[in-house]
């Protein structure tokens, strides 16, 4: 009997150690889901102080690096290239011998329009011959005539013979001048076929090799044989959308950073904004873009640009024996510097967040930022009755709204905002520097958090 008695009683201390450990579970359980809380939850918010600060808006945009000044060279003749003078990446000067196309053929019919033209000119010493034996004949039967020894029959038949070889000599002349423009033409394309360099400038791109056919500008635009490019002056080609557009202005400086120079920045300048726009994608789907080109200004491929100018790089970067080497079609990211503030208010950008003052009219302060009655404030058409209430309507009425800390409670103000950075945004009425604003998380600030909830600061 007392074994069994100590047997029990030990499965009932095992039972209520079990109870206890279930229920201080579940305790801890209900204390962390606030469900045992006496008080009002507190929501974990970040914050950070308001600060005086210069902005700089930026308009970000991605694209190409391109010379600025790029030449395609495409023969206007055509024909098999017999000599080949550059290779690519040969700096050239302008007058310099790139190539030459085999000449024979044209060569052969200046040959053959010279020998059209002497038998043009001997057909005319000939035209010229017979028009003065029919200026004989035509006076001695004009003075015949006259006397009335010959009839008019025979005198017209004179006169009209005359006429036309004055014509066939005038005839003559003119193959001879259309002989001379022929020829003209031919030693033309002769000397097209030697081709030489319109300006200085870097062989970019060289696409062929000596002993190719090339095809002329005649019938088509012809063979792309190479292009020269001043490489010295290279730009970035970048597309912003039209939303930002606006915000570019000629003149506006850059940084630029190249895929191809990782952790390196480099200085730029806009030069040319686009009027007309590329759209792509589906009619649904349409993205507006225009194009924006960006000087590089910072000294670049100084090595491909003529040795004199190997000297600069003392004087451009003193200190720094670095001087970058950008090829056509390198990607690159341009951070275009639109507009500054200095000594300007400013909050983090996740700070601010939107609310619909319709949605929770019991939530409207008293005064908004400026100072102005709520009630006499209407935003997008909510328009105020004789009585100085707005009617309010079913209408959304959004504002832009910081919250910040104010004796452990969130206080919703209402705020207008100026331009901003990646990381902080102006704040022209609503706030003073040392303000304390809750900046997230992003969950609570955009969907949880109202006016006068008690807050708990994590940061």
């Amino acid at each position: 009997m007392s074994k069994d008695s100590s047997a029990g009683k030990k499965r009932r201390i095992r039972y209520i150690v079990i109870l206890i450990l279930v229920l201080a579970l579940g305790g801890i359980i209900a204390n962390s889901m606030g469900l045992l809380s006496q008080g009002p939850t507190e929501t974990p918010v970040t914050t950070e102080k308001a600060e005086i600060r210069t902005i700089t808006q930026l308009v970000s945009a991605s694209g190409r690096i391109q010379p600025e000044v790029q030449v395609i060279i495409r023969p206007d003749v055509s024909g098999e290239v017999i000599e080949l003078n550059v290779r690519e990446g040969d700096f050239v000067r302008e007058g310099d011998l790139l190539l030459r196309i085999k000449p024979d053929i044209y060569q052969a019919q200046i040959d053959e329009l010279n020998a059209m033209l002497l038998t043009q000119q001997a057909r005319l010493e000939q035209a010229r011959a017979t028009m003065l034996q029919s200026e004989v004949e035509y006076l001695r039967n004009k003075q015949l005539f006259d006397r009335g020894m010959i009839s008019e029959l025979d005198y017209l038949a004179s006169s009209n013979g005359f006429k036309a070889q004055q014509a066939n000599v005038r005839a003559a002349e003119f193959q001879i001048q259309s002989a001379r423009a022929q020829l003209r033409r031919s030693e033309e394309e002769l000397q097209q076929t030697v081709i030489r360099s319109p300006k200085d400038g870097t062989i970019s791109r060289l696409s062929i090799e000596r002993g190719e056919r090339v095809l002329g500008n005649a019938q088509t635009a012809g063979t792309e044989m190479m292009r020269i490019a001043r490489l010295d002056l290279m730009e970035v080609i970048v597309d912003v959308n039209e939303n930002q557009i606006m915000n570019v202005s000629l003149g506006d400086t850059a940084r630029i950073e190249v895929d191809a120079f990782p952790n390196r920045s480099f200085e730029g300048i806009v030069t040319e904004i686009a009027n007309s726009a590329d759209i792509s994608g589906t009619s649904a789907e349409q993205v507006t873009n225009y194009k924006v080109k960006i000087r590089i200004t910072t000294p670049h491929n100084l090595l491909q640009s003529g040795s004199e100018l190997v000297a600069l790089q003392a004087d451009e970067l003193p200190g720094s024996g670095f001087i970058p080497t950008f090829k056509p079609g390198m990607s690159a990211t341009v951070d275009i510097l639109t507009e500054t503030v200095q000594n300007v208010v400013s909050v983090p950008i996740q700070a601010v967040t939107v609310r619909d003052f319709n949605r929770f009219p019991d939530e409207l302060p008293e005064t908004e930022a400026d100072g102005t009655p709520a009630e006499l404030v209407a935003d997008n058409g909510n328009s105020t009755n004789g009585n100085g209430n707005a009617n309010r309507s079913n209408r959304e009425d959004f504002r832009r709204v910081v919250f910040i800390l104010e004796d452990g409670t969130a206080r919703r103000i209402q705020v207008e905002t100026g331009i901003s950075d990646n990381n902080h945004i102006e704040i022209i009425h609503g706030l003073s520097a040392g303000d304390e604003v809750i900046t997230g998380s992003f969950r609570i600030l955009s969907r949880e958090l109202k006016n006068g909830d008690a807050v708990r600061i994590v940061n």
